[in-house]
């Protein structure tokens, strides 16, 4: 008998009613012959709820606890998987409930964005092998080594599912959400988004970690090592055949024409940070990287300005809610005197703005013809960032629904 994973989010699993709907398609793929590994995430809002009462529970300096952030963050899918398996069983389907510890998944790294280290395959056999047709796991969540809970970080629902399906040599894995698939950009920004049938791993990889929300990046990664097939389809459509959605997959599966352009991302809570007047020496870079990487500061741009007389500029981008570690990273530095600077300059008002397409790596002139662009509606560029299929920039926050839609147009991405 195959297996197959289908991961339901927040907004599937909002209610009652939309946990009823989620448990109806489950319902389908079991009468089709499959056994069904559910991965659910918290109630639409619950997660934000609880993080809220992390941070208003938190000392001023907002430095709270992250192995009890996680002990709280993580209880919103321990619900979920609960009344979902409540609700199957009521359908007279075989069904139970699995939090992270009982499966075990076990995590590495650190709490609050911890990595899946394995899943153990055994106990869930078993309870397939006793007749059980559905296991509804609480996404988002691991155990640690020392049997703490652990948390994946946002959006850890999608690659709870994509491991699972790996793990478990899943027939494919479905992640059920509120949109029908993926788009050439936001529709809410852009009112002729174009769905796309089908996207590469490296794109949407590309899309998932400049700011596209619809999969994590990790999420993304794992499927693309272990040849997941991944489906992204809404789970508000009565239509769950293989025809609906994006399928996301390897480049050479796709046969139609390829764009230069396949999407536009953008990502609104960006932070930029200067370093003012540091040393320009051998190992500075690492003198800075290297506190905020163990601080847990996820940096991305990187600009370091020419240097005049032994001193640089360094300039970094990272999340607005990283800001605050971020500044205690480099002041502990200076402190201990492992790093010499003036003055670190703060900018949270920056988003992040990007173009992705598998075709950039063999057509020249698309960084000019979006710098171009930009600078036509009047946009100025503070930092610039390239790789082979991607060119992101930062700009000030108030343009950049601007931006994504001049993009989106030049580039033609609502035509098919």
């Amino acid at each position: 008998m195959s297996r197959i994973v289908m991961k339901f989010g927040g907004t599937s699993v909002a209610d009652l009613d939309k946990i009823a709907n989620a448990a109806n398609k489950v319902k389908q793929e079991v009468d089709n012959g499959h056994e069904v590994i559910v991965i659910v995430s918290a109630m639409s809002g619950k997660t934000n709820e609880l993080v809220g009462w992390v941070k208003d529970s938190a000392p001023a300096d907002g430095l709270y606890d992250k192995a009890e952030y996680d002990a709280v963050v993580s209880s919103g899918e321990n619900v979920t998987s609960g009344l979902m398996a409540m609700r199957l069983q009521e359908m007279g389907v075989a069904a139970r409930s699995w939090q992270g510890w009982q499966v075990p998944l076990q995590c590495t790294g650190n709490h609050e964005a911890a990595r899946i280290d394995a899943i153990p395959s055994e106990n869930m056999d078993a309870s397939f092998a006793s007749g059980v047709k559905v296991a509804v796991v609480a996404g988002f969540q691991g155990v640690m080594a020392d049997g703490r809970i652990a948390t994946l970080g946002r959006g850890g629902s999608d690659t709870t599912a994509v491991a699972f399906a790996a793990a478990f040599e899943a027939e494919r894995c479905d992640i059920y959400t509120d949109v029908d698939g993926i788009y050439t950009t936001d529709p809410r920004i852009v009112s002729d988004a174009r769905k796309l049938h089908k996207i590469s791993y490296e794109e949407m990889l590309e899309l998932a970690s400049l700011g596209a929300k619809v999969l994590q990046t990790r999420s993304v990664e794992l499927a693309r090592s272990y040849r997941v097939k991944l489906r992204v389809l809404s789970s508000f459509e009565e239509d769950i055949s293989e025809e609906v959605g994006t399928l996301v997959c390897q480049e050479e599966d796709i046969m139609e024409n390829i764009r230069v352009v396949k999407g536009v991302a953008y990502s609104r809570d960006e932070a930029k940070m200067t370093l003012l007047s540091v040393a320009d020496r051998p190992g500075v870079a690492a003198a800075i990287f290297g506190p905020l990487a163990e601080a847990g500061v996820n940096v991305d741009m990187i600009v370091q300005n020419i240097s005049e007389d032994g001193r640089t500029d360094m300039t970094f981008s990272c999340p607005t809610d990283h800001v605050a570690l971020a500044e205690k990273a480099m002041t502990d530095a200076q402190t201990s005197g492992e790093l010499n600077y003036k003055e670190l300059v703060t900018d949270s008002d920056v988003a992040k703005i990007s173009i992705v397409g598998n075709g950039m790596r063999s057509q020249a002139g698309v960084a000019t013809k979006m710098f171009q662009v930009l600078a036509d509606e009047g946009v100025n560029i503070k930092v610039i960032t390239t790789s082979e299929i991607k060119v992101s920039v930062l700009v000030d926050r108030k343009y950049m629904e601007l931006a994504v839609r001049a993009l989106h147009d030049t580039f033609e991405l609502g035509i098919e």
